[in-house]
């Protein structure tokens, strides 16, 4: 069957990153990826938790939200966080941070926050795609400022989603079809081909192994292009 948008199985949707979107933040940017569109916003502040003061080293954290008509009804903006949003926010952080060695970064935290504009499919995967480029911005000011060292941003990283939709494996899912998949996956890499965190879920029947490891290649292959995107904008 064709997909909705008339791309191969194995094809992107078209992908931009508008760099300093936003006057204030440290770094930022507004990544388009097909319909879904997530303005990322980095801030630096002097500043780290209770619990890592005195061990001589920074902290990334991230927010995520949906913001009211990002989706096709109204989403009410969240006072307490749901805990799909709680969920994603910690996913963003924990592939953000192996980008950087927290130990040269200072005594500082990097605060990614991550709104999502428009959604269609692929929210979370597309706030960590532009969430390195907004976190690599920030670090280049601070660089450029003398205040921390060229080799703090150490890897980047990307993801993506890949699925099985009406028996065919797909990357990088819309909406269209991310709801109705009969398997759904989120693939976060680094440049040098390191998983940080794979999330695989059969909605309908189970999937076998033949079948993951076509999807985490369709994955893979994905991100490749991802990290070249980012880094020509860089």
């Amino acid at each position: 069957m064709p997909r909705p948008d008339g791309r191969r199985p194995d094809q992107l949707r078209p992908v931009s990153f508008t760099p300093g979107y936003t006057d204030y933040a440290e770094g930022s940017v507004l990544v388009t990826i097909g319909g879904t569109r997530v303005l990322c916003n980095a801030s630096v502040e002097n500043k780290i938790p209770p619990w890592l003061i005195g061990k001589g080293q920074g902290w990334l954290t991230a927010e995520y939200s949906l913001l009211p008509r990002s989706t096709h009804t109204r989403t009410s903006r969240e006072t307490t966080p749901s805990g799909r949003t709680q969920e994603i926010r910690r996913l963003v952080g924990r592939s953000l941070r192996v980008c950087i060695d927290l130990t040269k970064l200072g005594e500082r935290t990097l605060t990614l926050d991550c709104d999502v504009i428009q959604a269609d499919g692929g929210t979370r995967t597309a706030a960590i795609t532009g969430g390195y480029v907004a976190a690599a911005l920030a670090l280049r000011k601070l660089t450029d400022a003398g205040l921390i060292p060229p080799d703090t941003l150490v890897t980047s990283v990307a993801a993506v989603s890949v699925g099985i939709v009406e028996g065919e494996p797909r990357l990088d899912l819309c909406y269209a079809e991310d709801s109705k998949a009969d398997v759904d996956c989120n693939v976060v890499m680094t440049a040098q081909g390191h998983f940080v965190e794979i999330q695989g879920t059969a909605e309908k029947e189970p999937f076998n192994r033949a079948s993951f490891d076509t999807l985490l290649a369709l994955a893979e292959r994905g991100i490749r292009e991802l990290l070249a995107a980012q880094q020509a904008v860089l």
